[in-house]
């Protein structure tokens, strides 16, 4: 997903912004000995610069390099992410013909005609933490929710509703408005806004619960128009 400034580059960043200038070193002073080649008009013969052509043997203009000089070896690992160790990921894709209606007797409602929404998803048990990636096409209406936003995981199995468990910010328009995205990650303790039997229904929720049981939960997200949901994911496993 996109580009990103490493931790340790912002850190580095933050160090030097709050370096106090009377501090930093001042180099737009500075005398060079004699014979040290600054600001020299040419170099002089020798050096290699601006030579027609390079002699044999330096390697410039090989048509392919030989073995050996650096080429990525085979069976070379995937770097991984430096910053967010994940000790679990999942993609949830969200259809309209998921979505139900309903605890005691839940009923299929169709959800919003040709919506549909990608939900990838990073876990680290460890820090609490889930990072996501939202995309959403084809919605209409207006988002609606009792809870404060109304894209979510909720906690119930396959054809079963449940209360939601996690509230991620509504995905944005892009472009012409028809595809729609939301990114981050969040930390725990979590809430969602919703207040069920007098207590938030994020309240005391941890990720780990999603990686021990993954097949527990769904993601969603709700419009005025399909107010029980306009489409509907349950987690793969």
């Amino acid at each position: 997903m996109r580009s990103s400034i490493t931790l340790f580059a912002l850190v580095a960043l933050q160090q030097a912004s709050s370096t106090p200038l009377s501090k930093r070193q001042d180099f737009s002073n500075i005398h060079y000995p004699p014979g040290t080649g600054a600001d020299l008009h040419e170099y002089p013969p020798g050096p290699g610069e601006n030579l027609q052509e390079y002699p044999p043997g330096t390697g410039e203009s090989l048509h392919e390099y030989p073995p050996g000089t650096g080429g990525t070896p085979p069976n070379c690992p995937p770097v991984g992410n430096p910053v967010i160790p994940f000790t679990s990921t999942f993609r949830v894709v969200a259809t309209p013909d998921q979505v139900v209606n309903g605890t005691t007797n839940p009923v299929f409602t169709g959800g919003l005609e040709g919506a549909q929404a990608t939900y990838d998803f990073g876990i680290n048990v460890d820090l609490d933490l889930i990072c996501y990636y939202i995309t959403l096409t084809g919605f209409r209406g207006e988002y609606q929710s009792p809870a404060r936003t109304a894209t979510h995981v909720h906690e119930a199995a396959r054809g079963r509703n449940g209360p939601p468990r996690l509230a991620f910010p509504n995905p944005s328009p892009m472009g012409d408005g028809n595809v729609r995205i939301s990114a981050g990650c969040m930390m725990g303790p979590f809430t969602t806004g919703l207040i069920q039997n007098g207590s938030d229904t994020g309240t005391g929720f941890r990720v780990q619960r999603i990686q021990d049981n993954p097949a527990g939960f769904f993601a969603d997200v709700h419009s005025s128009l399909a107010v029980p949901g306009a489409a509907r994911g349950q987690f793969p496993g």
